[in-house]
């Protein structure tokens, strides 16, 4: 319970007071008279005594609003109270419609809108506020020919000067009443935020979970202590900062739609210390609008010990992940929604599958995320299937001294899946679904804690179709997929590329040179089938062979053309069919099948599809 105390400029009103509280027993621990010049002095001291709420009138009311932070219940004449003042007014002036003024501040007074018809009076009101005075506003009425001032002791004294007659804004026990109710509503509701506050503040210093407090710009407003620990950082250091600043991991556009809606949450992860954490932004939404948000990270804990870990596998068999995210070109959008697919994944143990051309990150995405995920702890071993017989598959990955034996407790990745044999998928199958390691004879089977990530440089699906690839295999693994943009979708991040290597190899050979414009453009325009792998490579070609400092485009297009010999034109080819446009296929069709001699196995391989697909596309523009 806090402490009420009333402030009046009177003595009839203290009178009043007192005898509402005959009448029952209402909060209020201390009642004063004051003078109006003396109201700030004495407010400041009640506060010093433990005042929380203090009721009071008029100019006193707006005079401790303005120059304390002490919640203020004003005394607000009521209806019927205004209305006695205004019969005894006109009593005083005995005449047909006398002009009445009334002088305060208006949130003294209750609606008088109709006052005018019901007296028949002209009732003026002259408001004094933050640009006017009490003594300016009853000047004004004066000047406007008010016949009698109703108003308190400033307006009742510039009355008198002005040889108005007046009326003090004297009230009944109604409004007192009312204010006296009105604070112990509010003492009440102060009372139960201050349990509440309390109690959530109880609740975060004790949580297990980081949590932060954003204002609705996602300005960092506190931080408990468990955040503090995660963060290595104490509050001070983030109060005041924007949420993304302090964790530059999570994506500023997703966290600021999250707040601009406030109708969905926007989860990421994270890691602070070496350690992973899943993050949530819950907004905070009043009457439709977001004013704010909670920001949570809790700690995914490994499967296993790491100490143990490391003890074992990881330093028994000296496999590990070197990966991280941040090492991956991501300036362009379309990479970006790949890693954060990539990510979220990471978080579970479920088979992952990566998609994506010849020389994009596949290796490097699937160590980023092992390292990122609940296994990072234990072993990573890469498995490239493209060199390895059908024969021998399965024995060097399900053996007893195989790839899954020796990856367990970690990840396997499965390099080149689309050329594993089905024997070897069968054997995934079970690995997949079961959680058992089948011997290479195909007979013995032994419990397995392994996480499977395959990559494949065509589409699994389309496989699957065709029968190239177990159907079950590819349902229960591919539910978790990831493809990474060839470079030639991602505009900024080929940009990038081309800028560090040559940057690179200059440094590498000691030697400066520069492209001109019309030589980045050819760069940027080149479809780059082998990506990032290719873009390295040409570019240690090129400054090796370059004849002088500046580099122009019949450089770049000599060396492409004499290195890469109708491979731009192929890949065009594949992506006018995929892209949708009716003329543009069939010209790639009929195009592909002129250049391979009418051979279709060739020409679908050129195009980039299925022998299948090309049949059907040859059926539908009459090719046949």
């Amino acid at each position: 319970m806090g402490k009420i105390v009333l402030l009046v400029s009177r003595e009839e009103m203290l009178f009043q007071a007192h005898n509402i509280l005959q009448e029952k027993q209402y909060e209020i621990q201390e009642m004063k008279v004051v003078r109006t010049e003396d109201t700030v002095m004495e407010a400041r001291q009640m506060i010093a005594g433990g005042a929380t709420i203090i009721i009071a009138r008029g100019l006193q009311a707006s005079l401790i609003k303005q120059y304390t932070d002490i919640p203020v219940v004003e005394i607000v004449i009521t209806a019927q109270e205004m209305g006695l003042l205004v019969t005894r007014a006109k009593q005083i002036l005995k005449k047909q419609r006398p002009r009445i003024a009334v002088v305060g501040f208006k949130n003294m007074f209750s609606d008088m809108t109709y006052f005018d018809t019901l007296y028949d009076i002209e009732l003026t009101a002259y408001y004094a506020g933050r640009d006017v005075s009490l003594h300016e506003a009853a000047a004004e009425a004066v000047a406007d020919g008010a016949e009698l001032i109703i108003g308190g002791d400033t307006a009742v004294e510039a009355a008198s000067a002005a040889g108005v007659p007046s009326l003090f804004l004297s009230t009944t026990e109604d409004s007192i009443r009312t204010a006296f109710s009105v604070a112990e509503r509010m003492d009440f509701a102060m009372g139960a935020e201050k349990r509440n506050a309390a109690q959530m503040e109880t609740l975060l210093d004790y949580s297990t979970n980081g949590v932060m407090r954003l204002d609705g710009t996602g300005t960092i407003l506190s931080a408990n202590p468990m955040m503090e620990q995660m963060m290595g950082r104490e509050e001070r250091q983030v109060t005041g900062k924007k949420l993304w600043e302090v964790f530059p991991e999570t994506e500023e556009d997703g966290l600021k739609r999250a707040l601009e809606t406030g109708t969905e949450n926007y989860s990421c992860f994270l890691r602070m210390e070496k350690n992973a954490y899943l993050a949530d932004l819950a907004p905070i939404v009043v009457d439709g609008r977001a004013e704010g948000a909670v920001f949570t990270c809790t700690r995914i804990k490994p499967r296993r010990a790491e100490k143990e870990r490391e003890k074992t596998e990881k330093t028994r068999w000296g496999l590990r992940a070197a990966g991280d995210f941040g090492d991956l070109l991501q300036k362009s959008p379309a990479m970006q929604e790949c890693l954060r697919k990539a990510k979220l994944y990471s978080l579970s143990d479920s088979p992952i599958v990566i998609e994506g051309e010849c020389g994009t990150e596949k290796w490097l995405l699937a160590q980023c995320i092992h390292s990122n995920g609940m296994v990072s702890s234990g072993p990573f071993l890469r498995v490239d299937c493209g060199t390895v017989d059908a024969a021998d598959q399965p024995s060097l990955i399900f053996g007893e001294n195989g790839a899954a034996a020796r990856a367990e407790g970690g990840t396997l990745f499965l390099d080149g899946a689309e050329r594993l044999c089905l024997a070897a998928q069968d054997s995934l199958c079970q690995l997949v679904e079961r959680h058992v390691r089948r011997g290479g004879d195909g007979l013995q089977e032994t419990r397995a804690d392994v996480r499977l990530i395959l990559a494949s440089e065509v589409s699994l699906a389309e496989l699957a179709r065709e029968g190239k690839f177990l159907r079950e295999l590819f349902f229960a693994a591919g539910g978790l997929l990831v493809r990474i943009p060839p470079l030639r979708e991602r505009p900024e991040d080929l940009t990038e590329k081309l800028e560090q290597s040559l940057k690179a190899m200059c440094g590498k050979y000691s030697r400066y040179h520069v492209l001109t414009a019309g030589a980045k453009k050819a760069l940027e325009r080149y479809t780059w089938p082998g990506n990032l792998v290719q873009a390295e490579s040409f570019m240690e070609r090129l400054i090796l062979t370059a004849g002088k400092r500046s580099i122009d485009e019949d450089m770049v297009n000599g060396l492409l053309a004499e290195l890469y010999p109708h491979m731009d034109g192929e890949l065009r080819l594949g992506d006018a069919v995929k892209g949708g446009r009716p003329d543009r296929q069939k010209l790639a069709v009929e195009m592909a099948l002129e250049e391979w001699n009418g051979s279709r196995e060739k020409a679908a391989q050129a195009l980039g599809i299925s022998k299948a697909t090309l049949w059907r596309w040859m059926k539908k523009y009459g090719l046949e």
